[in-house]
């Protein structure tokens, strides 16, 4: 009992670095050849006792010396092969040695390493304002681990899941662009379904990059999510196994293999609707699927009737009456996957998956976030062109700007109010004018949502009465205008009558 209760004691102070001088470091090194790439390992510790008045009445009671030492070997010249792009999956029990391996690892690779525990960033600030040389660069590092939401941006590190904030970490590590990236408990402290979907993100990203992963964890259950290219389980002592497998990305996470597509409902979309970043109304849906797994809904998709004009279109799509292009023509109405899924394709499986059961032969899509994440392309859409904000908002932008507009705030519905009303009336009458003399298909449609488009006349009209809370309506519209949309596009391959 004294010598298991000691071990494990010892086995604790070891595994989280408490050296004092009852436990010595007799032997510690690495040695990195950097032509072979190979690591040679030796670590071991010489164990001895505080004299304190209970420690000798204990050493006296069982007869030690209270002088004794005793030597334990974690690594003994240890042979490793570890490539500048390896994901190295470290394994065993709490104080097995895995966190001393890491450590030593961290001093040998100096500044080619960064550990993920150090990464130090503000935790009071939105996470866009923390990340990336621009707006565009942190879009795009957030959107690459799966915090692709637009409400997400906005948000701060506290406000965040712990999943989330696993993914956030991710993203400043690839923004640290070092060779190796050392992460010690990987995943210990999220559910499991998580530390799957960010481990699976992790190999993904990493291979991309063409960086090294070492990832210690008392969890095996990562080993097909991970695949890892070297696998090291550690156990207590200096007993050690190591596997080398191909390095290659895994395939899919291993949850997706547990989803199914199915027809779904209004009310599915209705469940993730706060999800998505636009609005949560949609129109009379053509069709509507789901992603489940089990009893719980992952992701859905919402097709509906195309929009009478659209850009883009002219490129692929040949001019045709109304009813003709409703039967042969879909478009993605919304795309949203459930955060915990995010990072392992589902938004691209989910297009992909339902593009041939949405009812006609030819689908497109227009969207903003598929500038920044390529889900629709990577399910076999083809973006055709992206579109750059309107002549018609352009111009109003101007005399915004002209009138005190901040026009970066122009989504703020009660910013935009309050601005409207602080302004003195000559300034809401240039307002009002901007929009009657730049007339857009949108503006009108605010005004007349049945049959706009035979109503223009009374269109302006419409915007020199409207109240000071339907302005700032039409002025979250032009903000909508503003943003450049991507364009995409499919066709069924299946012989019949084309597009």
């Amino acid at each position: 009992m004294i010598s298991a209760l000691f071990c494990s004691v010892f086995w604790s102070l070891v595994n989280t670095m408490s050296i004092q001088e009852f436990l010595k470091i007799r032997k510690g090194k690495i040695k990195w050849n950097k032509v072979l790439e190979k690591f040679s390992i030796t670590i071991s510790y010489e164990t001895g006792t505080e004299i304190t008045p209970r420690t000798v009445e204990v050493a006296d009671a069982f007869g030690l010396g209270i002088d004794q030492t005793k030597r334990f070997t974690l690594y003994d010249n240890v042979q490793l092969e570890i490539n500048k792009d390896d994901i190295v999956y470290i394994t065993g029990d709490s104080g097995s040695g895995k966190s001393v391996l890491l450590r030593w690892f961290q001093k040998v690779l100096g500044k080619k390493a960064v550990n993920i525990d150090t990464i130090k960033f503000p935790k009071d600030k939105p996470l866009i304002e923390t990340i990336g040389k621009t707006t565009s660069e942190g879009l795009e590092l957030l959107s690459r681990v799966g915090l692709n939401d637009a409400f997400l941006f906005l948000r701060k590190y506290s406000e965040l899941s712990d999943g989330q904030r696993y993914r956030y970490r991710l993203a400043k590590l690839i923004e640290r662009k070092a060779q190796f990236w050392l992460m010690d408990e990987f995943c210990s402290t999220l559910d499991r379904d998580t530390a799957k979907i960010v481990a699976f993100n992790l190999q993904k990203l990493a291979r991309k990059e063409g960086r090294a992963v070492l990832a210690a964890t008392t969890h095996t259950d990562l080993l097909g999510d991970l695949n890892p290219s070297v696998h090291i389980h550690k156990r207590f002592g200096k007993e050690i196994c190591i596997v080398y497998y191909t390095n290659k990305p895994a395939e899919e996470c291993s949850l997706v293999k547990e989803m199914y597509v199915a027809k779904g409902t209004t009310e599915d979309w209705r469940k993730l609707a706060c999800f998505h970043y636009r609005s949560h109304r949609i129109a009379a849906p053509r069709n509507i699927f789901c992603l489940r797994r089990g009893d719980e809904l992952c992701g859905v998709i919402v097709y509906a009737y195309p929009p009478i004009a659209c850009f883009g279109r002219k490129q692929v799509f040949p001019k045709m009456s109304v009813p003709e292009m409703n039967k042969k023509l879909s478009v993605v109405s919304r795309v949203v996957v459930h955060p915990k899924y995010r990072t392992i394709g589902l938004g691209s499986k989910l297009v992909r998956d339902t593009l041939s059961r949405a009812g006609t032969q030819c689908v497109e899509l227009i969207a903003v976030m598929a500038k920044y994440n390529p889900f629709a392309e990577k399910a076999g859409m083809r973006k055709i062109m992206e579109q750059p904000p309107s002549k018609q908002a352009l111009a109003i932008r101007a005399v915004l700007e002209q009138v005190g507009f901040n026009t970066q705030l122009l989504g703020s519905g009660k910013t935009v109010l309050n601005k409207l009303k602080s302004l003195k009336a000559a300034d809401l009458d240039r307002v009002r004018e901007a929009f009657i003399h730049n007339k857009q298909p949108r503006f009108v449609k605010y005004f007349f949502a049945r049959m706009p488009y035979g109503k223009t006349k009374l269109y302006p009209g419409k915007v020199r009465a409207a109240s000071l809370e339907k302005l700032a309506h039409l002025i979250k519209v032009c903000g909508l205008l503003l943003q450049t949309k991507v364009y995409l596009f499919w066709k069924s391959e299946k012989k019949g009558k084309g597009c």
